[in-house]
């Protein structure tokens, strides 16, 4: 299995010879609603678009998972699997072979990958968007991906799972509360399923934020100070901290991964 952190919460995972596009946000800014000046991301350098993507998986309908103008570069052709929201945003831009998964339904790729809807996110008081449990077929090696820390308990009949991608950072409005659960729910996430490996996303690597949001967040956490915690509860897990653009070659089999250069 290998990784590439694209930035944000976009990911490439190369698993059972699928290459799979996580909630990507590569080109354009990143505005929620056309309120620039509540909140915008920007690239510093514009960002290639992967190559061979064999599957788009959104686990959101919002613009920082289901990002219309990355969406609308992509060729209308790949196969795109995402939450009920997701899948409208994929299907009003025109993909022609859109899957919406509700909560523990599964989608095959190619008789190699399985890809299972768990409960994610809560947006809003009715909906709660998805969540993902990807399993290669051949090897049973799994990753969990939420990006949000939020998870149902549900979740603990699921493990072991080997790598879990999620937040580290706990970030906060105030009035509002964590909108972001990274410290408490990556514990969770380890003490439920044992993964080998954390993958912090939700971090901002090269991107840039401004706007009026940005100076109400509260940040606290982190992977070392993840890593710290996961050791005091004598659990092994190894908390990585990928670079933007760095491919790790996850080693299941002796578990740490290694960097390609």
């Amino acid at each position: 299995m290998d990784a590439t952190w694209l930035d944000s919460n976009s990911w490439l995972i190369e698993l059972g010879g699928r290459r799979i596009l996580i909630d990507p946000w590569l080109v354009g800014e990143l505005v929620f609603g056309q309120q620039a000046w509540l909140f915008k991301g920007s690239h510093p350098q514009p960002r290639a678009l992967p190559d061979n993507i064999d599957l788009i998986l959104l686990s959101q309908g919002l613009e920082d998972h289901a990002h219309p103008p990355t969406l609308k570069a992509l060729d209308k052709a790949i196969p795109v699997v995402g939450s009920a929201s997701a899948a409208k945003v994929a299907q009003a831009l025109g993909f022609t072979q859109v899957t919406a998964l509700a909560h523990g339904e599964r989608f095959t790729l190619a008789d190699s990958v399985t890809i299972q809807a768990v409960p994610g996110s809560p947006i809003g008081p009715t909906t709660t968007e998805n969540g993902y449990i990807l399993r290669e077929t051949a090897t049973g090696h799994a990753l969990f991906y939420e990006p949000h820390g939020f998870h149902a308990p549900s979740l603990k009949d699921e493990g072991p799972i080997d790598v879990v991608i999620t937040p580290v950072l706990d970030l906060a409005l105030p009035l509002v509360g964590p909108i972001i659960r990274g410290q408490k729910g990556a514990l969770e996430l380890a003490d439920w399923l044992q993964p080998q490996v954390i993958l912090p996303t939700a971090d901002a690597g090269e991107v840039q934020y401004s706007g009026l949001l940005i100076s109400l967040l509260k940040a606290m956490g982190g992977a070392e100070a993840l890593q710290t915690a996961l050791q005091a509860k004598g659990l092994g897990t190894q908390v990585m901290q990928p670079k933007v653009g760095q491919t790790l070659k996850l080693d299941l089999r002796s578990a740490p991964a290694v960097p390609l250069h």
